[in-house]
């Protein structure tokens, strides 16, 4: 610990020898975003209404008053999404929200 403590003490000296500027100011405050960022449609947000009952949770989401998904989570098992994927209607059950998505797979190694 002897030892050590010199060499500290040498690794130490240029971050005492180095010089504080003289003029420093803060930073100027961040100006607001423009008018066309800073206006949001909110007809875009999706309404979700929740339906609480004693075998299932639903949750309703819709965009300008359509339906477009419902996700159920029973009481006893694994949550399930009921999509409208073409718009006009009909739901299809899903188990994932993005069933089209399946990572790439490879065989690296065979033994």
């Amino acid at each position: 610990m002897r030892r050590l403590l010199p060499l500290l003490f040498i690794a130490a000296l240029p971050v005492w020898a180095q010089d504080k500027p003289a003029n420093l100011q803060p930073l100027p405050a961040i100006p607001p975003p423009p008018p066309e960022m800073s206006s949001w449609d909110n007809h875009l947000e999706p309404q979700v209404t929740i339906k609480k009952s004693d075998k299932e949770e639903r949750a309703e989401y819709r965009v300008n008053g359509q339906l477009y998904m419902i996700k159920v989570t029973p009481v006893g098992g694994p949550t399930y999404y009921l999509v409208d994927q073409q718009g006009n209607g009909s739901f299809s059950r899903v188990e994932t929200i993005t069933p089209n998505v399946r990572p790439p797979m490879w065989v690296i190694y065979r033994f």
